[in-house]
């Protein structure tokens, strides 16, 4: 049984994203680390670009996901945190984030923070999935 996405008819429908989510009865939680934008020699991938570097840690998310056995379908919810002032950039990862989940629009959290942990890091990504084994 997949997770269940919900919608709120007494809320805005402005958001881009289910406003609650629930995970099917028995389910195993995963709660993934804030997936980065990082190479695989350690890098910073897209160095400066907002757009690129939430693609890899969508990339990363998907890989760490799989290895815990479960896909971008079985995520409960996000927090996108970007490093920046300007609306603008957040927008930017944002754009990255809808278009990677796509139709499994979870609920989500976007959020400006003034500094993340690796060299010209700009997005990181956590994540709540749920699956039944």
């Amino acid at each position: 049984m997949p997770v269940s996405l919900i919608r709120s008819t007494s809320l805005s429908d402005v958001a881009e994203y289910a406003y609650a989510a629930t995970a099917p009865a028995g389910a195993r939680l995963i709660a993934l680390a804030g997936s980065c934008p990082l190479n695989e020699d350690g890098s910073t991938h897209g160095i400066g670009d907002y757009a690129a570097q939430t693609a890899k840690c969508l990339e990363n998310m998907t890989t760490a996901l799989a290895d815990a056995g479960a896909g971008i379908e079985d995520v409960l919810s996000t927090r996108v945190s970007v490093a920046t002032t300007r609306q603008s950039d957040l927008v930017a990862a944002w754009d990255v984030v809808r278009d990677g989940f796509a139709e499994h629009d979870v609920p989500s959290t976007l959020v400006g923070v003034t500094v993340l942990g690796y060299d010209h890091q700009l997005v990181e990504i956590e994540a709540l999935a749920a699956v039944v084994d």
